[in-house]
């Protein structure tokens, strides 16, 4: 049987290899399929259990594994079920009549791997992908939630019962693994189902109390790690504004305290630092409008207040370090996790940032204080050089220069100045989202800036205004050297992103139209002669019929003159 499964095509082939009709290939198919789990209560008994070391037995499951992926891509559903030849087949050789039969088995096989492959990554990745993927369809997953096995997983879910939890090669495995089950759980959608889930295994884990000495002698590094996983898992399978209530009111304000304990206990170790960072990003993500609270509900306010807290708490540790020989893995990547949690809670829509300086609360303040610390921390030359760095610091500032704007003013002049070097930094990064997000901030400071100053004629201009004017008479070249590094690029450069990184141009033309003139006649000096005539015609066109204002058809109106320059200059190299 073993030699002539391992000669057989695989169910891919099988599938996709164009037999001359369908109910041939099916019944292929179908006699491939009862091999396979035909063997099922052989591989998994008597002598084999003690084989599971083997890599030879490990390639077993592994195409055991890969056969159940296609068998649920091709014939998991209600209609194929009751059409295909596949069905038959099985049911005529080994009595199995549905896919609710099938998927038992298929559950029964990733709880067996989940048990007896601790130390095997290979396995149980691919085994924790099935599940996943079981889980995220229709029809599997309602099916799934019907069997005996999946309330065993989810009443059993320790390391005493799936060795996997227990390897530390497996850390990663344990988000996907609680991202299912909660996904699963919360199809149901039951406070009194979701107590019972957490209280197994997590609950005792997040209550071992607030003093973070007590907590390093009393409780293993690992454990705290794969209770931050396990966390995150879940808190990923939240996806509407109730499930997530329930973890919200589970964790908040209960366990938060033994949470930020943790982080204080293992600040010096980064595995333990990353593992609580990307939870509380993950946790503050306002992805599906999950994070939606009552307009009498103070619960937006007291999360940002515990995210203020983490960032104080982690980055004041960081800002003070020493420099390592593993930068990126000792400072950057908490640092990068860090930009990238503030920016989700400033642009997750769920707090009104006014309350905290109207009733003297430091929580926004702190938090914007350290984490622009520990950017301004990184080298310029690391922030480019790193992506996720980079994506992260300028994210950031998008958002800051959005909806913050006086935060960005507020910086002293050297401050305001590696900002904006750092931008124009940005735009001329090859990675496109680092470029259009740096576009976009350029062009929501200028955009500001002349709306407050230019616009407003004789009226005293915001204080945030005066404060980049003050900047700018200092460093009159930062708004100019941003201009001139777009031209640069849109008109000279293959650029995929030439709609956004025009935006930001007339809102730097318009602050100071004299400086526009004059880089102007440099671009054009910059070109051999012979070609400077024809580039100062199309440049002459760029302003016209623009008006001096930054509505949308005005902005609209520039950037189809833009459009027009580069494509007329271009056509004639």
């Amino acid at each position: 049987m073993l030699s002539n499964l391992r000669q057989g095509p695989t169910l891919k082939e099988v599938a996709f290899a164009g037999f001359p009709g369908s109910n041939n290939r099916e019944t292929i198919d179908g006699d491939l399929a009862v091999r396979v789990f035909g063997l099922l209560p052989v591989v998994d008994s008597g002598y084999h259990q003690g084989r599971y070391g083997e890599r030879s037995r490990q390639r077993l499951d592994l195409a055991i594994l890969s056969l159940f992926q296609s068998f649920r891509k091709v014939y998991i559903g209600e209609q194929v079920m009751h059409s295909s030849k596949v069905y038959t087949r099985l049911q005529e050789r080994l009595g199995l009549k549905d896919h609710a039969m099938i998927l038992n088995l298929m559950l029964s096989k990733i709880a067996i791997n989940l048990k007896v492959y601790g130390s095997c990554d290979d396995i149980i990745t691919q085994t924790l992908n099935l599940f996943q993927d079981l889980a995220a369809g229709y029809t599997s997953g309602k099916l799934l939630l019907k069997l005996d096995f999946t309330s065993y997983i989810l009443q059993h879910h320790t390391a005493e019962h799936f060795a996997f939890l227990d390897d530390p090669a497996n850390s990663r495995s344990r988000t996907t693994f609680y991202f299912t089950l909660a996904r699963l759980l919360f199809v149901e959608d039951t406070a009194a189902k979701f107590k019972a889930f957490v209280l197994v295994g997590l609950g005792a884990a997040c209550s071992n109390g607030a003093d973070p000495g007590a907590l390093r002698t009393s409780v293993q590094r690992q454990v705290v790690i794969g209770l931050f996983r396990d966390l995150r898992g879940i808190t990923m399978a939240t996806n509407s504004r109730r499930n997530y209530g329930l973890l919200f009111d589970w964790l908040y304000p209960a366990h938060f305290p033994t949470l930020r304990a943790c982080l204080e206990a293992w600040a010096d170790s980064p595995d333990v630092t990353t593992a609580m960072l990307k939870f509380m990003a993950e946790f503050a993500l306002n992805k599906t409008q999950r994070l939606t609270f009552d307009s009498s509900s103070p619960n937006g306010i007291l999360l940002f207040r515990e995210v203020s807290k983490v960032l104080v708490s982690y980055g004041t540790r960081v800002v003070a370090s020493a420099p390592t020989s593993d930068p990126y893995g000792q400072r950057y990547k908490g640092i990068w996790i860090c930009l990238d949690l503030l920016k989700t809670a400033l642009a997750g829509n769920y707090v009104n940032f006014g309350v905290f300086e109207l009733y003297g609360d430091p929580a926004l303040k702190d938090a914007l204080d350290i984490t622009m610390k520990m950017a301004l921390s990184v080298p310029l030359a690391d922030i480019m050089a790193y992506r996720k760095v980079g994506k992260a610091f300028f994210g950031l500032l998008d958002v800051l220069c959005s909806n913050h704007t006086h935060v960005i003013a507020n910086y002293d002049t050297p401050t305001f100045a590696f900002l904006m070097t750092a931008l124009d930094g940005g735009l001329k990064s090859l990675d496109v989202v680092i470029s259009s997000q740096c576009a976009t901030a350029v062009d929501n400071l200028a955009g500001f800036y002349f709306k407050a100053v230019q616009a407003n004629g004789s009226e005293t201009p915001p204080a945030a205004a005066q404060k980049v004017a003050e900047h700018l008479q200092q460093r009159p070249e930062l708004l100019p050297t941003l201009l001139t590094t777009l031209f640069e690029i849109v008109l000279f450069e293959d650029c995929p992103n030439q709609w956004s990184l025009s935006r930001p141009m007339l809102s730097l033309i318009l602050i100071n139209e004299q400086i526009y003139t004059a880089l102007r006649d440099r671009i054009v000096a910059a070109h051999p002669r012979d070609r400077q005539a024809h580039l100062s015609a199309c440049l002459d066109k760029l302003m016209a019929d623009v008006q001096r204002n930054l509505e949308s058809k005005n902005r609209d109106k520039f950037t189809q003159n833009l459009t027009n320059a580069r494509h007329e200059f271009r056509s004639k190299r």
